[in-house]
């Protein structure tokens, strides 16, 4: 299973717009040309992602990049585990405010 939040992030950009060339998701996504090619290159590899050549591109090298029916539920697994993950980080960031808080209200009462 692909669970590099890079690869989370081609999935959701390729769901949109599968048109887009690999400089065009190296730039969306934030990653280097190099990564985009290594991600999209293990993305078909899974068989999460098919590359196909546009039939009536003038530009040879120009694919249509789509998600797979085991692309989508991979895209769908990778989106829970991100969701569960920032929810906890959200929960640990809400109780140490509530430390701080508490802290600041007990050096305030002291002054």
């Amino acid at each position: 299973m692909v669970t590099d939040p890079t690869s989370l992030s081609v999935l959701r950009l390729l769901a949109a717009s599968p048109r887009l060339s690999q400089r065009e998701v190296a730039s969306s996504v934030g990653v280097s040309l190099g990564k985009a090619n290594y991600c999209l290159r293990a993305l078909i590899a899974k068989g999460f992602v098919k590359a196909e050549n546009y039939r009536k591109s003038s530009n040879k090298l120009a694919y249509l990049y789509l998600l797979t029916p085991a692309g989508v539920a991979a895209k769908a697994n990778l989106t829970r585990q991100f969701l569960a993950r920032k929810v906890k980080e959200y929960e640990a960031l809400r109780l140490e405010i509530e430390r701080l808080e508490r802290e600041r209200e007990l050096v305030a009462d002291a002054e």
